[in-house]
């Protein structure tokens, strides 16, 4: 009688302890997720959006660089190409829109007010 009553005891005991320690693993699991989208995620989805606005404001004129390292002048844009003319021998080049890494022609974006 007196082992029944210890084995009772112990399971309910084990489960008490097993449901507060489900607890502490999905707290964590909350926890850890939560770090990697501030430290991960966001900044990546920041930079995806400045590149996209980047893109979409370029104009002819402007001086950029491509992924691959080619400068160059903006000489037409469409939908998803540009058209560039380089600066060493003035040869046209066309590349896609998304090739593009930096504009490095600065413009007056006042706020309108």
């Amino acid at each position: 009688m007196n082992f029944n009553m210890l084995t009772l005891e112990t399971a309910t005991t084990t489960s008490g302890n097993g449901a507060g320690s489900w607890i502490g693993i999905i707290i964590y699991l909350v926890v850890i997720f939560g770090a990697m989208y501030l430290l991960l995620i966001r900044p990546q989805r920041k930079k995806q959006k400045e590149e996209k606005k980047m893109r979409e404001n370029l104009q002819v004129g402007d001086e950029i660089v491509t992924i691959g390292g080619i400068y160059g002048r903006v000489i037409s844009l469409k939908e998803d190409t540009i058209v560039i003319e380089s600066q060493s021998d003035h040869s046209k080049l066309t590349i896609a829109r998304w090739a593009m890494q930096t504009n490095n022609t600065v413009h007056d974006d006042a706020p309108a007010k």
